[in-house]
């Protein structure tokens, strides 16, 4: 398997040598980036496999940067995980919603920090897969093709939303999405209703799906995510 490229985009030095030596000695090409410009720069020029992204940056921070790689076309596919000092949900929340993948907080584990990376290359690899491919897990069958659900082998009757709600969040098990970013997944950008009504799409799903139901999961102050394997 070739080498995966990280572009690491961070202005403090210790940190960017801890996350170099880090991600290095666990075979990832590291390139690093100094500000959120030359950040942009060089995920354009190299084209990481994944960008671990600062928010706290000089110049332009890690959210501008963020929108700057989400809105080209190069860049606009590229894995990133938000690493912050912060612990402000709204942060967590903007860089989700700008189309962040994942994020990690200051002060971090190595060993959980490889281990994200990880993650998320293989969700980024399960995502190139047949759009119309099954999805089985936790003893659910989704087949998009014939728009049927089924657990533990019986048919459950889904409305269109709830079918393409369950299929979005069971597609990416563990990943995290705000509400904005499930309304705009299964409605298409621009669909005009609240944040909170998938509150309620959430609710109903839930319900049709008995005991496993939970396996949907709420991340209070963020969205959903699905149960992982």
């Amino acid at each position: 398997m070739a080498t995966k490229k990280i572009l690491i985009i961070e202005d403090e030095e210790d940190v960017q040598e801890l996350l170099r030596y880090n991600l290095c000695r666990e075979g990832f090409e590291c390139e690093i980036a100094g500000d959120g410009d030359l950040g942009v720069a060089k995920a354009l020029s190299i084209s990481p496999d994944l960008i671990l992204l600062d928010l706290m940056l000089p110049e332009i921070d890690g959210l501008e940067v963020c929108r700057k790689l989400r809105n080209n076309g190069q860049t606009d596919t590229v894995p990133i995980i938000m690493v912050t000092a912060k612990s402000d949900e709204s942060d967590i929340v903007a860089g989700l919603e700008l189309g962040a993948d994942d994020y990690i907080t200051k002060p971090f584990s190595p060993k959980v920090l490889v281990a994200r990376v990880r993650a998320v290359l293989r969700r980024k690899k399960k995502e190139k897969a047949k759009q119309d491919e099954i999805i089985r897990i936790h003893g659910i069958e989704i087949d998009p093709g014939r728009h049927k659900v089924k657990i533990a082998g019986e048919t459950v009757n889904l409305t269109s939303s709830e079918f393409s709600l369950l299929r979005f969040l069971a597609s990416r098990p563990g990943w995290v999405f705000t509400r904005y970013q499930i309304v705009d997944a299964i409605h298409g950008n621009d669909y005009p209703v609240t944040d909170r009504s998938i509150d309620v799409q959430i609710v109903g799903l839930r319900k049709k799906m008995g005991d496993t139901g939970s396996c949907i999961e709420t991340v209070r102050g963020i969205g959903y995510r699905f149960k992982e394997y």
